[in-house]
């Protein structure tokens, strides 16, 4: 990893501090200033635990005052390479492959918001204004990478902000729009070729991204998409769907679940639109009707040009297109709803809060390795019930996990390179 401090004044390796700093998310501190009393190294193993981590043999443990201008000197892009590499390892590694949609990796699109103040916080804010308030934001649109088990791995984050403010005086207001999260896309899209070269994604979206410049990035990338349809981005598309749908009576398939839920999957093949630029693009649209036993009929509809019949429908549709919302569920919210406090202010600096924002989504992939892995499953197995029955939630894991690198000298065999190569740890889905 990069690493700009001066070497003579260095007190603390580079991979010493990641993993300081990952410790801050895996053990879902909420606050970088909690490091200085929930890690304490007096009368505890951390710091034993912690060097053999890293590799290290350090005699003092850091405080958070430490942690972050070391942030600062390796960078946000730091972190996303090393963030890169473990998804880069896992997909040559076939870990994910049991939850390719048509031999594709699906990877949800979507934005959310990091921070908000009621006054202005930097130069690069997004401004939203409302009757009697003003608000800066700083937001960030996310891909993620599906993989079995329910796990949501971050691939790409575009951070969405005005960070071309100092170019923007004299400019008029038309000229100086302010940065969205379609703008956001046509950036993050030529990095994840560059992270993924040979990867193929099928990218699902809300129905935000129902414009040409989707169909264009995927065509250019040989990839694919599915994207939510509704009536009020396409509104012409979205009839001629509806009109034919009666036609084509041999393109329905039933489906009713355990609980009750019946669903009824339609589609119609060959429709097309014209962007804004005058390029038509052609898709396929498919729709659920889905209705619970106590609740009445919802609808949910995609467009896509992957191949629909009624062998593959219910894949695309429930893998595809509803898979969409674990970006949100697995995501951001369990993100911004836990210990690892997304938005939270780890630092002021813009550049520093990107680098926090980095290492967060590295401790994430690291958590939910270790709860949807296959080895935790049988260290529980002989409890019976189940990791949630031995642990309750998920945040009790991370609770146990802080425990365990407080009070437990961890056994040198956790550290044995050979013994490791010999296990192998799946995603269990079951």
């Amino acid at each position: 990893m990069p690493d700009t401090r001066d070497p003579d004044r260095i007190l603390y390796e580079t991979r010493f501090l990641a993993w300081w700093g990952l410790w801050l998310y895996l053990a879902q501190l909420g606050s970088r200033r909690q490091l200085d009393f929930q890690l304490d190294a007096w009368g505890t193993h951390v710091l034993d635990n912690l060097n053999r981590l890293a590799g290290t043999a350090h005699t003092t443990r850091p405080v958070h005052d430490t942690l972050d201008p070391y942030v600062g000197h390796v960078g946000a892009q730091g972190f996303a390479d090393l963030r890169t590499q473990l998804v880069r390892r896992l997909c040559r590694m076939r870990v994910l492959d049991p939850a390719r949609l048509l031999g594709y990796l699906v990877v949800p699109v979507d934005g959310t918001g990091l921070l908000c103040w009621h006054r202005r916080h930097c130069d690069h804010c997004l401004v939203q204004r409302h009757q009697k308030t003003t608000l800066s934001l700083h937001q960030v649109l996310e891909a993620k990478l599906l993989g079995p088990a329910g796990v949501v791995l971050s691939i790409g984050s575009e951070f969405i902000d005005n960070d071309d403010a100092a170019d923007r005086k004299g400019k008029s207001t038309q000229d100086t729009k302010q940065d969205c999260e379609r703008k956001a896309f046509s950036r993050l899209a030529p990095r994840l070729q560059k992270d993924f070269p040979q990867a193929q994604f099928v990218l699902t979206g809300d129905s935000l991204f129902a414009c040409g410049r989707v169909p264009a990035i995927c065509k250019d990338n040989d990839w694919s998409y599915g994207r939510t349809f509704t009536e009020g981005h396409l509104p012409a598309v979205w009839q001629e769907f509806q009109a034919l749908l009666p036609l084509c009576p041999g393109n329905r398939l039933h489906r009713e679940l355990s609980d009750g839920t019946r669903q009824e999957y339609r589609w119609v093949h060959d429709l097309s639109y014209v962007d804004d630029q005058g390029r038509r693009w052609h898709f396929h649209a498919l729709q659920c009707l889905e209705t619970s036993p106590p609740g009445g009929p919802t609808r949910y509809a995609w467009i896509t040009p992957l191949p629909i019949s009624a062998k593959n429908v219910e894949a695309i549709a429930q893998q595809g297109g509803r898979s969409r919302w674990k970006i949100e569920n697995e995501g951001f919210n369990r993100q911004k709803n836990s210990g690892l406090n997304l938005e939270h202010v780890y630092s002021t600096d813009p550049e520093k809060g990107k680098a926090y924002y980095y290492l967060l989504q590295i401790a994430f992939i690291i958590t939910q390795l270790l709860e949807r892995g296959s080895l935790l499953r049988q260290l529980t197995a002989e409890r019976g019930p189940g990791v949630r029955g031995v642990f309750g939630s998920l945040a009790n894991i991370a609770q146990q996990l802080r425990e365990a690198l407080k009070y437990c000298r961890w056994p040198e065999d956790c550290f044995d390179a050979q013994a490791a190569q010999r296990r192998r740890i799946g995603l269990d889905s079951s």
